[in-house]
């Protein structure tokens, strides 16, 4: 539909529910801002990269594909993005950061990640909102693409809760 091609920008949001954690213990998780390797799955290699502004921080995320089929070469696909880091604000736990060069067609990408009490109440457990603002991308829709912002933040989530219910995460968490 026409309508569809003069969409000039997506918009996203999507939230987990932790049970347990507390978003202080979550939140010194997530604000390390490359190491999120340790918890979106999927992402094989996350590190900073050196930067002409020793004031900016980039990371190069990646992750690998195996082939679809037996015929392929047998060579893994990687698919990479450098991500810029935006702003930290450490009371409101959350973090921004834009999308600045890639190989998988994304053309503008910011996202905002925060880490907020349930209900707000801390004894309740966090919320982890992962919102977005993007240009289409080529190849999916608003829907695909959200779904996988939202599978992505799903299993980031379970990732966290579970390396918390390990005591010496949890106890490092909690200490910070």
């Amino acid at each position: 539909m026409a309508t569809q091609q003069l969409e000039s920008k997506w918009e996203g949001k999507s939230i987990a529910n932790l049970k347990h954690p507390k978003a202080e213990q979550v939140w010194p998780l997530l604000e390390d801002f490359c190491n999120f390797h340790h918890w979106l799955p999927n992402i094989d290699a996350c590190h900073q990269m050196n930067s002409d502004n020793k004031d900016e921080i980039i990371r190069y995320c990646a992750s690998s594909t195996k082939p679809l089929s037996s015929s392929d070469d047998g060579e893994a696909i990687i698919k990479w993005c450098h991500e810029k880091l935006l702003t930290v604000d450490k009371i409101e736990r959350c973090l921004s950061y834009e999308v600045l060069d890639n190989n998988i067609g994304i053309k503008s990408y910011v996202s905002t990640l925060k880490v907020l009490a349930s209900d707000g109440n801390d004894e309740n457990g966090c919320q982890i909102e992962w919102s977005f603002v993007a240009d289409p991308i080529d190849g999916l829709t608003l829907k695909l693409f959200s779904g996988y912002v939202d599978s992505s933040l799903q299993g980031m989530a379970e990732n966290i809760e579970n390396a918390l219910e390990s005591s010496e995460l949890g106890d490092f968490a909690s200490s910070n």
